[in-house]
């Protein structure tokens, strides 16, 4: 059978984004976001490939009332791309977390769908959203095959001494408790261009992968393989992001409970209120803003700044030195893509590694593939655009085409 058209999908807890792939050219047929998913405000944004945006209100008082508004986009006489949502050969979900009972994408069963649900308590928000994307898409497409990719899969590949905890055993073997690794679409997919821009064969690509964006993620590539990675159990450890703190001593945990906070505030400090949200002086996430506010002047958003570039370049090390040496390091992501501040303030902690910045070609470069540092750089800065929903379209496609 042809796996023509295939339709991923990446549910949030009040989102739904959507992409259509043509898989025989893996072209994008069009994209879209139904948000505000479950309010009296729920909003579609459809743009198909070559032509204008569209948007409009709509009901979806759920998931399942979110799917059938994308479907009906699809197939709409006067924007749609489709004369048939019975094209949709194969829908791709993005699943943030399996532990290690799904380590490869798989068609989705009963089994599936009760292994994320039972990692909800690791992924609250997402899990619960993920599954009813996918069950909204069983009621909806019947007989269409499903496909989760995890966020974790990449990561798979670790050796215990990278994913183990110092803690007592009994937490890892009860309760699973362990770095897992996030973003994982994204770092394979980069990986893999990497392995091709670099013209290399993708068993000897040797890379860390920075996919820094509102949640940012770094990866040591050893041999093709994730051998190391900055998340955790959760997106939340590693490096400080948008509104999530990073790495904190434990401690800091113990602190805030013994002050009185409950589990819940203190997730909601730290997932939601710290980062650059919290260290930046003006309360945005958002790394433009605080560029913007640290070129005015604001010395907190200065900080920040030299914050974030200081744990980028402090992992960046530790990964080059890990895997014997690297082919690259890449940037990726919304700000890896697009922020030449960023990566010239990252680039500029990674001269001892014989990484330079090309100040011309960096202040150019915005979401295109480039070489960012100087032609004398032993390690050169790459910068590669990630593309997840194409990966998620690779992963669904290779999972059926095998069955």
């Amino acid at each position: 059978m042809a796996y023509e058209k295939i339709l991923v999908i990446n549910s949030g807890s009040s989102s739904l984004k959507f992409q259509l792939f043509d898989m025989t050219t893996e072209t994008m047929l069009c994209k879209g976001l139904v948000e505000r998913i479950g309010t009296e405000k729920a909003h579609l944004v459809f743009t198909p490939t070559g032509k204008a945006k569209y948007e409009e209100d709509v009901e979806a008082p759920s998931h399942s009332e979110a799917i059938r508004v994308v479907c009906d986009i699809l197939v709409d006489s006067r924007f749609g791309v489709l004369k048939d949502f019975a094209e949709v050969s194969a829908i791709g979900h993005r699943v943030l977390h399996a532990g290690e009972e799904i380590k490869q994408p798989m068609l989705v069963d009963g089994n599936v769908k009760e292994i994320i649900r039972k990692y909800s308590l690791f992924g609250p928000l997402h899990n619960p959203a993920n599954l009813a994307g996918i069950v909204a898409c069983e009621e909806i497409f019947k007989g269409t095959p499903n496909v989760v990719v995890l966020d974790t899969q990449f990561h798979q590949t670790m050796p215990p001494e990278a994913y183990m905890y110092a803690i007592p055993m009994k937490f890892y073997k009860e309760d699973h408790l362990r770095k897992y690794g996030f973003h994982g679409t994204s770092h394979n997919f980069v990986a893999h261009a990497a392995a091709e821009f670099l013209k290399k064969p993708y068993d000897e690509l040797n890379v860390v992968i920075c996919h820094l964006g509102n949640g940012s993620s770094i990866s040591a590539v050893k041999n093709g393989k994730c051998f190391d990675t900055t998340m955790g159990v959760t997106p939340l450890a590693g490096l400080m992001m948008g509104t999530r703190s990073g790495d904190v001593d434990p401690f800091v945990v113990m602190y805030m409970a013994r002050k009185g906070y409950t589990p819940d505030q203190i997730d909601t400090i730290l997932n939601k209120e710290s980062g650059f949200k919290a260290m930046n002086g003006i309360g945005s996430a958002d790394m433009r803003d605080t560029i913007a506010a640290a070129e005015a002047g604001n010395t907190d958003a200065q900080n920040a700044l030299k914050m974030f570039a200081h744990r980028v370049a402090l992992y960046v090390g530790g990964y080059y030195t890990l895997i014997g040496g690297a082919d690259a390091v890449i940037f990726t992501g919304g700000i890896g893509e697009n922020s030449f501040e960023a990566r010239k303030m990252i680039v500029d902690r990674l001269n001892a590694l014989g990484c330079f910045i090309d100040e011309e070609v960096n202040l150019k470069t915005r979401g295109t593939v480039a070489v960012v540092s100087t032609p004398e750089s032993t390690l050169p800065a790459i910068v590669i655009p990630t593309n997840e929903e194409l990966m998620i379209a690779r992963e669904t496609l290779r999972v059926l085409t095998q069955a």
